[in-house]
């Protein structure tokens, strides 16, 4: 178990080890009935007080994370980490958790697609919903007419055809750039790898909103960055926080996702997206754009990217296709200009010497016809009418003391419960009856937040969506008041 201590760092060394142990845990890296070190051991391994690493225990027991046998040592609760040891796991593999690791954190990656009937827990859109047989037939029609493509590897930065259609793509939202300055991915999440490579290493600032998107956590912790944190409201990041952090710090990358905001699903306004841009200019750091899905609006268009008024080249810019196309093409386009580009992409050489050849040309006949405009029109109309349904059963069925965002774009519901109340405690019990969601501490980089949660609306149908969403209220109507009214303990 690697924990990364940052000296200098404003959070207290107790608070980053019980963090650190934290994640392993929601990571499933510390499996179940698992022995953390000695305190004696942990302290001289970390160099720091004894006293120090007792604070941290004694946080974790008091999270229910862990429990302290005297005499035994101090184990991973069974109820917290639900990964399964099976006989062939006992004991012959347990030597492996001698071995050093430098994976601080994995949350994202067991949420993303687990099993469940009712999937609530996936950003990711119904296969009903995507061109599935049309992007079948061009497969077919181009495999027929070039089968030599299956014996080709694709240029480093990307198939240029692909890159020009992408260019001209990207214009309808206000983002000029040319094929040159364009590096296409396996999907947004090797964008944001690709970056956290290059540019972050042990003890640089990074800037997230909180909450924000688990996966990009991952990455920028497993690169060992000092995380700092700005709230958000219902404009997006609250810039004048912003501004003071980077007053007493200099960032070097502030990592923002402005259009329909995962996991909220807020929408950051232009005017916070213009003074974020001279915040990042005045500094002289790196804004990494996320934009997933911006596309997928159900009222009025949102606000053009930042990257759009960047002219300075201080916006990396990611855009995935996967969500809304074909998922198992994983394709993602990158935005960036100057030698920031030319680092990129030499760490995009260095990851893997492109992506591959088939997927990219796989989706060019649909990203240059007309198909693209009606498949998204379409798409908006069918979750629109999800989201709504979603929220008129939350609204019939979810007890008092319950509140969401509304969203007017995107995949998913942010879901805020009392304080007391523990999402995490609550999904074991949503899984039982064979539902997920993702509890909300998998979305905050710093603070420990477990009371709130996201649904998705896009995965699941109509039929299927009712279904699960009145059973997660008769799970929460007779989990919360049965905890609140005993002398309100928290729900563990």
């Amino acid at each position: 178990m690697h924990i990364e201590i940052q000296r200098k760092s404003e959070t207290s060394l107790s608070k980053q080890i019980f963090q650190s142990i934290v994640d392993h845990i929601r990571s499933g890296l510390l499996p179940q009935g698992s022995q953390l070190p000695s305190v004696r051991e942990l302290s001289k391994e970390l160099e720091v007080s004894f006293v120090t690493v007792v604070k941290a225990y004694k946080e974790l027991e008091k999270e229910k994370l862990v429990t302290s046998i005297q005499g035994k040592g101090t184990f991973v609760n069974i109820e917290e980490s639900d990964i399964r040891k099976t006989e062939k796991d006992e004991p012959a593999f347990d030597w492996q958790l001698s071995l050093q690791d430098y994976v601080p954190r994995a949350q994202f990656s067991r949420f993303h697609h687990v099993p469940g009937e009712i999937q609530l827990s996936s950003s990711m859109i119904d296969p009903g919903l995507l061109p599935n047989r049309y992007l079948e037939q061009e497969i077919h029609k181009m495999l027929s007419e070039n089968p030599r493509i299956l014996s080709q590897y694709s240029e480093i930065q990307g198939d240029y055809k692909l890159r020009v259609a992408m260019s001209q793509y990207l214009k309808q939202f206000e983002v000029s750039t040319t094929p040159d300055n364009l590096l296409i991915t396996n999907g947004s999440q090797q964008g944001l790898d690709l970056v956290a490579r290059t540019f972050i290493g042990p003890g640089d600032v990074v800037v997230m909103e909180s909450p924000t998107y688990p996966g990009a956590i991952d990455i920028f912790r497993g690169r060992g960055a000092t995380i700092l944190t700005v709230p958000i409201d219902k404009e997006g990041m609250k810039v004048d926080i912003l501004q003071n952090l980077c007053d007493k710090y200099k960032p070097k990358i502030i990592y923002t996702i402005p259009t329909f905001h995962n996991p909220t699903g807020t929408v950051m306004s232009h005017k916070r997206r213009r003074q974020l841009l001279e915040i990042a200019k005045s500094i002289q750091c790196i804004i990494v754009e996320d934009d997933p899905w911006c596309e997928i609006y159900f009222d009025k268009k949102p606000p053009t990217p930042i990257k759009s008024m960047d002219y300075y080249g201080h916006v990396i810019y990611l855009k995935g296709l996967s969500k809304t196309l074909a998922p198992s093409c994983r394709i993602g386009i990158l935005s960036a200009s100057g030698s920031i580009f030319n680092r990129l992409l030499a760490a995009k050489s260095n990851a893997d010497l492109g992506s591959p050849l088939l997927t990219q040309k796989s989706l060019l006949p649909f990203v240059t016809s007309k198909k693209m405009i009606e498949h998204m029109k379409k798409l908006r109309t069918a979750l629109k009418v999800r989201r709504d349904l979603v929220l008129d059963l939350l609204s019939h069925y979810a007890p008092e003391g319950i509140s969401w965002i509304i969203p007017i774009g995107g995949l998913n519901i942010w879901i805020s419960l009392p304080t007391w109340v523990d999402t995490n405690q609550l999904l074991i019990e949503a899984k039982k009856n064979n539902i997920t969601f993702l509890p909300g501490s998998a979305c905050y980089p710093v603070e420990q937040e477990n009371h709130h949660m996201r649904l998705s609306f896009s995965y699941m149908n109509e039929q299927q969506l009712q279904q699960g969403i009145r059973t997660l209220c008769n799970i929460l109507n007779s989990e919360i008041p049965s905890k609140k009214n005993n002398n309100n303990t928290p729900y563990f």
